[in-house]
């Protein structure tokens, strides 16, 4: 699927908004090896051979992804994912200069550190998320990211990963090409993909009522 115009609209104000950070923490330098869209991994909880296997696209800054976080997303956990019968794959989406720092921050603490990150970004969203001051929501992940292990000089690099940044639109705008065409547009986070099936966001009892009946057919 071609890239439509929003998705280029969101890719070239998504980094122009990231470069236009303050200079305080603004850095224009290079990483020796420059990471692409093929080498970003998308994160996600649960085993890898479970029957049924949910993708949701989330927002870090999204306040209906906040919700599903709090209200569904503990019950998922300790009656799905916990007993191995679902693993849930994270796909972020970027629809804002807060949300690609909030992912640039996850993914800072690398995979083992990546879920326990989201939770706080979810749990403190409206610190961060919440403010319209850029200067202060970066001072506020990095408070996120001390809580994880993530030193300021360390959280300072990975917001300043410029390289970073470009990659993780490509490849946010190459897993919706291949999720998403004019047959089956993208409504928004959260959406969710179980078992190879487009789902809008809904009720836990509706999301409960599919993955039961994807484990009895399986």
């Amino acid at each position: 699927m071609n890239l439509t115009r929003r998705d280029m609209l969101l890719y070239s104000t998504s980094l122009a908004a990231l470069s236009a950070a303050p200079s305080a923490w603004a850095d224009t330098s290079a990483a020796p090896t420059a990471p692409t869209a093929a080498s970003i991994q998308d994160y996600g909880i649960g085993d890898p051979n479970a029957k049924v296997q949910i993708v949701e696209y989330l927002s870090f800054t999204c306040p209906h992804c906040e919700h599903f976080h709090a209200d569904v997303y503990p019950t998922l956990k300790s009656e799905y994912i916990d007993k191995g019968l679902v693993r849930l794959i994270y796909h972020e989406v970027y629809f804002d200069r807060y949300g690609l720092w909030g992912a640039m921050l996850a993914r800072c603490g690398g995979e083992m550190r990546y879920i326990g990150i989201v939770d706080m970004l979810y749990n403190k969203q409206i610190e961060w998320a919440g403010n319209s001051d850029p200067t202060v929501a970066v001072d506020q992940l990095k408070k996120i990211g001390l809580i994880a292990g993530i030193s300021n000089a360390e959280a300072d690099k990975c917001l300043q990963d410029q390289a970073m940044a470009k990659a993780l639109v490509a490849h946010y705008q190459a897993n919706l090409a291949k999720d998403y065409d004019k047959a089956h547009p993208f409504h928004g986070t959260p959406s969710f993909i179980i078992n190879g099936v487009r789902y809008d966001n809904m009720a836990w009892s509706d999301m409960k009522k599919i993955i039961d009946d994807d484990l009895a057919k399986a």
